[in-house]
């Protein structure tokens, strides 16, 4: 919507630049449901896309299930070099589901083999305040975290659900 759009161009065009043009840093973006996380970290993707950088998204719980997959058929070291060689990793809806050990120890490569070499965003319905506990190691999680934390942009989303006002919107506009 127009908002979402007019949010991306005032706050998120000139940090993407900066993410892509050598920053190779982090992009936090959270807030409600609905706020428009997932729309942003799109948008983001999508100018990365449009100004020649190699573009990757995926949900955390597809991205640890793809790991899974690829440790069980021997293609583990080829994903996680697919995932460092891209130029932007857009990974949504981080702590959404507790996370198990293995899955930790994945996180923790995916994000050590880009940490300082590409850029990635992160999506989260929860204040960063929060993603430790949402690791559930403490160890593990104050290493995923402090390559995240200190070279990243932070983008708090508010207000209403975005959904929820267009499902308004359409049920208002309904001939009766």
């Amino acid at each position: 919507n127009a908002s979402q759009e007019a949010e991306f161009e005032t706050c998120a065009a000139d940090v993407v630049k900066s993410v892509l043009s050598g920053y190779n840093g982090t992009i936090m973006c959270y807030g409600q449901t609905g706020a428009g996380k997932t729309y942003l970290a799109c948008a983001l993707g999508q100018h990365a896309c449009r100004l020649g950088y190699d573009t990757l998204y995926f949900r955390v719980p597809r991205l640890l299930d793809e790991l899974t997959t690829a440790r069980a058929d021997g293609t583990y070291k080829r994903l996680l070099a697919n995932l460092a060689r891209k130029r932007l990793l857009i990974l949504d809806d981080w702590g959404l589901a507790p996370l198990q050990e293995l899955e930790r120890h994945d996180l923790l490569e995916v994000i050590e083999d880009r940490h300082g070499e590409a850029s990635t965003v992160i999506a989260s319905q929860f204040p960063i305040r929060e993603w430790h506990a949402l690791v559930g190691d403490a160890t593990l999680a104050d290493a995923i975290l402090d390559r995240f934390v200190h070279r990243a942009y932070r983008i708090n989303l508010k207000g209403e659900s975005q959904r929820a006002l267009r499902a308004e919107k359409l049920q208002t506009d309904q001939p009766v």
